[in-house]
């Protein structure tokens, strides 16, 4: 069996020095009244549960010039001896929010490998790597934008001990929060613009999942899209989520994600969730599913089981006090695990 998973562990960079070393003290982490001593038991208490083969960590430890953000993932691995020991960062960015591949050596090896030109050029219909510039109309007004990833989707190839070989494409997709807004007015036409760009992205996304297919490779798509069937308002203003689209339309070879099929054939009624934020102004929870692990139909019949860590809708989880605990102080996001058939 193969266990896969992604989580999305906010304020990661911030348990760390600049070297890289735990930062394993009393002083606040990034999370709202958690320590970082706390946020790293936590964590630890969390990844020992999991015990994954390998995790696509999104918001990992910033890797660039400030910090190591390699070094930071396989220090905390080796703190808490964990299997996934040995971290790969694909293109790093200046967010302080890597995607990272943290992974068990023993069972597997994984490399970066980016797809496709550099840049697309006006007449190529081919998905430029993901550190490059992707072209495509949001407006509508027959003039292409230039569209770029500030966190660019790691794409992996792993191989087994045993020899099967897959494709992953960790994802952090844009917020669509209207971030910087001096007005109602102004908040509604930066959501737009963002959600167009998200859009934009998720097209390009499915544009690569396009070519992978097309080459008869298995892959998996996985992270946090910041999005979902039915979230919000804007999905009717645009027709369907960025997440449908990497799904795949009408005549595309789809992908496949049970919590997402829930919630597209169940638009209403109770749904799962992935991750839990506190909304100051309501002085209440707000709960979202948005958090990922898509298959291709190859895979699809050795999929034995997806879960979602939550502390509260999870029976195991919410039995576990420890680790029910633990997940409410790790992150305001919740692992997503997939066991694979070898």
């Amino acid at each position: 069996m193969l266990r896969l998973a992604t989580w999305n562990v906010e304020w990661f960079s911030a348990l760390f020095d600049r070297h890289g070393r735990l930062l394993d003290d009393h002083q606040w982490s990034g999370r709202h009244d958690v320590t970082r001593s706390q946020q790293i038991a936590a964590l630890g208490r969390v990844f020992r549960a999991i015990d994954a083969d390998a995790v696509m960590v999104i918001e990992a430890p910033d890797g660039s010039a400030r910090r190591e953000g390699g070094r930071a993932l396989e220090n905390f691995a080796r703190h808490f001896g964990l299997r996934a020991r040995r971290a790969l960062l694909g293109f790093v960015n200046d967010t302080r929010q890597e995607i990272a591949l943290l992974y068990d050596s023993d069972r597997m090896t994984a490399r970066h490998d980016p797809q496709g030109p550099p840049t697309a050029r006006r007449d190529d219909t081919r998905a430029p790597r993901f550190d490059g510039t992707f072209r495509w109309d949001l407006d509508v007004d027959a003039a292409p934008e230039r569209i770029r990833f500030s966190k660019p989707p790691l794409e992996v190839a792993l191989e087994t001990a045993t020899g099967a070989r897959l494709r992953l494409i960790g994802v952090h997709a844009k917020s669509k929060a209207p971030h910087g807004a001096r007005s109602p007015k102004e908040a509604l036409r930066i959501a737009i613009d963002n959600r167009r760009k998200q859009l934009a992205q998720c097209i390009w996304i499915r544009r690569r999942v396009d070519e992978v297919l097309a080459a008869g490779d298995p892959l998996i798509v996985l992270g946090d899209f910041n999005d979902g069937p039915g979230l919000d308002e804007y999905e009717r203003l645009f027709g369907r989520s960025g997440v449908e689209i990497v799904l795949g339309g009408k005549g595309e070879i789809p992908l496949f994600d049970p919590h997402a099929e829930m919630v597209l054939k169940r638009r209403t009624g109770p749904w799962p969730s992935t991750a839990r934020f506190y909304l100051k102004a309501e002085r209440r929870y707000f709960t979202a599913l948005l958090d990922y692990i898509m298959v291709s139909p190859d895979l699809r019949s050795r999929a034995r089981r997806w879960r979602i860590w939550h502390p509260f809708d999870d029976p195991e989880c919410f039995a576990d006090e420890s680790l029910r605990m633990a997940l409410l102080a790790a992150s305001d996001h919740f692992p997503v695990v997939l066991e694979l058939d070898p």
